[in-house]
């Protein structure tokens, strides 16, 4: 998987804009939403007003810059020698670190939140429970882990996977079945939101997704729990 990544460092976010021209929109938008409800998360979810956070498959770091201002101490891990180093370049105010896809160079309990978007579907299903503990492992007591990833049930998104170069080998997970997996390495108050069902940022749309966020109808969703 680093071989594959490191050959996209230079054109990853071309490759995923190809991916998703079909809906008219910019990759931008789907960041931000993505970060607006980290956000909201973060408010509900955690005591710190700034968490010490980890992105796991962090990639050349394009999400980070939503994060200014959201989080403490940002760090980020990727499978990508070459994807770090050029995160390293574009956000010299995060910490990053190259690992080998297992074991997270960190020590127990080292962050209050720990992230992973749209990494799971390229994890091997029969690695999923290890990759699932390491986050578990790493969270201090109290914190959350947050898993982002594809809807499955959602067929825009399953256009779009097919269509994206490096996502031919994925394979996707519901929320329900991230659950299961957070659940089994002991993180309790599991929940999921699904998001991305309305592409406008206005208010009035927003609200609409959120009344609808526990049913799969979004692009994606989140599922989130506590250690």
């Amino acid at each position: 998987m680093s071989q594959l990544f490191d050959s996209y460092r230079s054109n990853y976010r071309d490759v995923v804009q190809s991916s998703i021209d079909f809906s008219g929109l910019p990759h931008s938008f789907f960041m931000r939403a993505k970060a607006d409800l980290l956000r909201e998360l973060i408010a509900e979810r955690l005591r710190s007003k700034k968490p010490d956070m980890l992105d796991v498959g962090c990639g050349v770091g394009s999400f980070h810059p939503l994060l200014r201002g959201m989080v403490g101490q940002l760090s980020g891990i990727d499978v990508s020698s070459a994807s770090i180093a050029q995160a390293q370049v574009d956000n010299p105010d995060v910490a990053y670190q190259a690992f080998d896809g297992r074991i997270f160079p960190f020590t127990d309990a080292s962050f209050d939140l720990v992230t992973t978007t749209c990494v799971m579907h390229h994890v091997p299903p029969a690695e999923w429970a290890g990759f699932m503990r390491e986050m578990r492992r790493v969270v201090r007591p109290g914190g959350m882990v947050c898993v982002i990833e594809h809807n499955p049930f959602n067929p825009l998104t399953r256009l779009a996977v097919a269509r994206c170069e490096f996502d031919r080998d994925a394979v996707l997970l519901g929320a329900g079945k991230t659950q299961k997996i957070m659940a089994s390495s002991g993180l309790h108050d599991i929940s999921s939101r699904h998001f991305l069902l309305l592409p406008w940022e206005a208010t009035a749309a927003r609200r609409v997704e959120s009344a609808l966020s526990g049913l799969p109808l979004g692009a994606q969703y989140a599922t989130f729990g506590t250690a």
